[in-house]
């Protein structure tokens, strides 16, 4: 289950716009919580902003749980996407989350991750609890710290009572696909000793979506972490050197997930 950090880095792009006014930040949780959570996150206004803000999210694999510190009684949960989301948040805001590595909320809370694919709904509707906990325990003068250790005492507490179903089947899928950055044939390199059909169903359940779709993901993952230089972008060998054969198709699935070209993503 470690191995998942290890191999698999879920990124966001960091906040571009609104010239500094807006922080975005990423703290890990504690040490005997990191094989389950990527990060707490803060997403929040310096001051108040003169055009609503809109916030992107590109496809990372994983499943968030998310609420604005403001009105902590409004709690989401957002599943595995395979397309970018755009959330229009206003002028001032002060959002704080909490991502989950690929497999772990459908562990945690015995939730099949396919029912929450490409949405998002109220917390309260899929884990009640965890929703009231953050209902009753969050207020908007908690700083980061703070909601740190309201987050690592309460999901300590949570996953030491949780009889976890390692199936080797599907982790060994996924160490697979992250040691080959995403760039395979999921038929023929993913060896499991299960068929297609089973393999499918794994990837519903654990991940949301199939074996196909998280590879894909991690590819693009894996090409937001590699940075490429301007002169890959300009001399167009990028596409060759993340497993693509043709332009067209690359920068059509980069914008799938992104919400942008790679120009656009890394500049030219």
């Amino acid at each position: 289950m470690k191995d998942i950090r290890q191999l698999y880095t879920p990124i966001q792009p960091t906040v571009q716009q609104s010239a500094g006014n807006v922080s975005y930040v990423e703290m890990l949780p504690d040490v005997t919580l990191q094989p389950f959570i990527y990060c707490y996150w803060e997403l929040k206004t310096l001051q108040t902003l003169k055009d609503p803000f809109n916030y992107k999210v590109v496809s990372d694999g994983c499943i968030d749980i998310f609420f604005e510190l403001n009105n902590p009684c409004e709690n989401f949960v957002m599943g595995f996407c395979k397309k970018y989301t755009e959330f229009l948040l206003g002028n001032t805001f002060h959002y704080v989350g909490v991502r989950f590595l690929p497999t772990m909320f459908p562990q945690i809370f015995n939730v099949n991750a396919s029912e929450l694919s490409n949405k998002f709904e109220n917390l309260n509707l899929i884990v009640p609890k965890t929703s009231q906990f953050i209902s009753g325990y969050f207020e908007p003068n908690k700083d980061i710290n703070q909601i740190k250790q309201l987050f690592d005492h309460y999901f300590t507490g949570l996953i030491s009572k949780i009889n976890f179903n390692n199936d080797i089947r599907i982790y060994k899928a996924i160490s697979i696909i992250a040691e080959n950055s995403g760039t395979l044939n999921i038929e023929k390199d993913i060896d499991t000793g299960i068929s297609v059909r089973q393999l499918r169903r794994l990837f519903k359940f654990y991940i949301g979506d199939t074996a196909k779709t998280f590879s894909q993901v991690v590819r693009f993952q894996n090409i937001l972490n590699a940075k490429p230089s301007s002169q890959s972008l300009r001399q167009k060998k990028l596409f060759f050197d993340v497993g693509y054969y043709d332009q067209a198709h690359f920068i059509k699935e980069f914008k799938n997930f992104y919400g942008g070209t790679p120009g656009n993503a890394f500049g030219r």
